[in-house]
Order: C-alpha cells, then structure tokens, then sequence
C-alpha cells in the first residue's frame, strides 16, 4: 500500500472512529435512559446500572458501525473531490479501483470486528443482561413492584399491590402463582411484607386466603390464614433451566441445536444464525455505494452535491429493502436466500463500476446505458 492509500485508510478509518463513537453514545444514553428507573424507584445501585447500560451496547453497534463507514467514506472523498486531491492522486496514476483500495481494508477491518460481535460478544452479553434481569425480579422483587400495577416476576409468577407505606408493608395482595401448570395457586392478602434471610426472598402474607386448582379433577381448594409464608427461592432455581432465546445463542448452538426443538424455534434458530452473518456483510455495500456514485465520471468543478445526494439515496434505498427482505425472512425461507444477495448486490456493482476502466457517464446514467451507448 502506497502513501496515497495509507493517507485514504487513515482518513477514513479515523473518521469512521469518530462518527461510530458519536452515533453510538446518542443512541446508547437513549437506551440507557430505559434503566434510569431500576435506580431511582427500584433501589439498584449505579454500578449495576453502568454493568447493564454496557451489556446492551454490543446490540446495535452492529448496525450503528456500517453506517458510520458509510458516511465517512462518503465525507473523505467529498471532500479529497472538493479539494482537487482526486485530480493530484489521478494525475499521480491512482485509478478508480486504487482509491478505492484502501476503503476495501478498512470495510475488512469493520467486517472482523462485526463478526467477533456476532461470534461472542453479541450473544455473551445478551446471555448476562438476561440473567442479571432473570435475578433482579427474583432477588429484588419488592423494589420491582409498582403501586396499583400487575407485575410479571417471571412468565409464571404475578403480583399485584394496592399500596406501599413508610416501613415497607403493603395493602391489597394478590399474587397469581403457575409454576406448577397443574395446580395454579392465587393468593389474596389484606396485608403483606418483603424479607430477605439468609439469602432467601420471602413474602409474608396476613390475613387472607390460598385459592389452588387442580386441573386435572377441575376442584378448587380454598385455604383461608391469618399468616402466610410464600418462599421465592424457586423463582431464582427457574433461572438455571430456562429458555435460551435465539439472540442468546452462540454461533455452534444456533447451527446445531437441540434435538428436540419445536420446528417454530429450530426456524428462529436458523433465522438468527443467518442475520449473525448477513449484518456484518452489509459493511462491504455501505463503503462500496459512495465510492461508485463519486468517482466515475469526470471532475466537476462546480461540486458533487448530486452525487452525493444520490449515494444518500442509495444507501437509503438499501437499508430499506435489506429490512425488508429480514422481515420476509422471518416467514419465507426463500427469502434468507435473498438477504445474501440484497446485502451483496451493491458492493458487487459498485465494484464492477469501479474496475470498468475508461467508462465516462454522467452520475445518473447507469454503466449499461454507457457501455451501449458506445
């Protein structure tokens, strides 16, 4: 790689830095923002916010990292074309396809760190933001609860309080228990208290009744106390054994997965294991679409703003139909075939533009048009 091209990538590279790490902290204090609310109502402390805030930045630097390549590359050479530095570097014997050169190293650079992402990272942060969360409603589950609102601990366990004095005790008690699917149990409290021994959750419960059916002879077994005890360790023995999301899932277990999955699941498994891969792919089209639209052609004096409108709007147009084509996904299995091929159409265009030497044509007319028109 000649000076010209080290100038380019460090340029480009350092710029795509610039505008990831902007993009990225905007949309991350907007996510976090979210979790605000397990400090300020809820009791946790800031580092386990700070811990959580950071789990959820690898899930859209994926998508933030190919954008923010998009528009660096797009300003870098706006600007080398805005300054003359194109017509020195042509002069110099650079052709299309060597400036292009080092925007291909630095997509390649974007490419490995989006797969290490996909590969670990992505999925290992997932996997911990969903058990801290799985552990916060099972180990603080009266910093979780909201006065006059239903709340779902875990899929199977719901509570419900009327209001929450000074010293902690509540009025109005009502929890809706399935973990065992045979035998729901509701109970009903005038009263109640949270309490933590020797690592274990308890609700203590006065005055009230235990309401159990029995599915299978369809009876109901009424138990009225004056003082009742319900232990919430098992809510946190569910965590060990529960469902692993397809997001949570490791490269190895969404490509093999178990036997004896339903066939809705192995799909989503199957639909996950391709995003992992298509999503970093779209880093080559996003760097290639400026390079195709400011390039070709001759030196305009009077600036570039067409073009680079019009690489605005084919990337928007991109990003549009890739979106689409994931959502076709979900339903149509011909349609992950197609993700390949919509994620690598334009980088295998705009490269084709690039290494046709010799083609002059004007920023909207398409390199066919040109080639017969000739």
């Amino acid at each position: 790689m000649n000076s010209l091209s080290r100038y380019i990538l460090r340029q480009s590279f350092n710029l795509t830095l610039l505008i990831t790490g902007a993009l990225t902290a905007a949309v991350w204090l907007a996510q976090s923002l979210r979790l605000v609310d397990l400090i300020i109502n809820r009791g946790l402390s800031a580092e386990m916010f700070l811990y959580l805030a950071l789990l959820i930045l690898p899930r859209f630097l994926n998508i933030i990292l190919p954008i923010g390549v998009f528009i660096a590359v797009l300003f870098v050479f706006n600007r080398l074309g805005t300054e003359s530095e194109l017509v020195v570097m042509r002069a110099a014997g650079l052709s299309p396809y060597g400036l292009a050169r080092p925007v291909l190293v630095l997509s390649g650079i974007a490419f490995l760190f989006l797969m290490s992402l996909s590969l670990y990272l992505l999925p290992a942060a997932n996997r911990e933001f969903k058990d801290i969360q799985f552990e916060i409603r099972s180990r603080f589950v009266s910093s979780l609860l909201q006065e006059g609102a239903f709340t779902n601990i875990t899929e199977k366990l719901t509570i419900y309080i009327g209001a929450r004095n000074n010293r902690g005790e509540v009025n109005g008690l009502l929890i809706d228990d399935e973990r065992d699917p045979r035998h729901p149990v509701t109970l009903v409290a005038e009263r109640g208290a949270f309490a933590e021994a020797g690592g274990s959750s308890r609700i203590i419960m006065v005055n009230g009744n235990r309401q159990q059916y029995d599915r299978d002879t369809g009876k109901l077994n009424v138990l009225t106390f004056s003082r009742y005890v319900l232990d919430l360790d098992t809510v946190r023995d569910l965590n060990e054994g529960h469902f692993r999301e397809p997001q949570e899932q490791f490269f190895g277990d969404l490509l093999f997965p178990p036997p004896d999955l339903d066939p809705a699941t192995r799909y989503s498994y199957l639909i996950e294991f391709n995003q992992r891969i298509t999503v970093p792919l779209t880093v080559f089209s996003f760097a290639i679409i400026p390079l195709a639209c400011l390039l070709p052609g001759e030196f305009n004096r009077r600036g570039q703003l067409k073009r680079v409108l019009t690489a605005i709007g084919s990337a928007l147009a991109f990003q549009t139909t890739d979106l689409a084509i994931k959502n076709l996904a979900g339903r149509y299995p011909i349609a992950i075939v197609l993700t390949y091929v919509v994620d690598l159409l334009p980088f295998a265009v705009g490269l084709g533009i690039l290494l046709h030497r010799g083609i002059s044509f004007k920023f909207w007319r398409l390199p066919l048009v040109a080639a017969v028109a000739r």
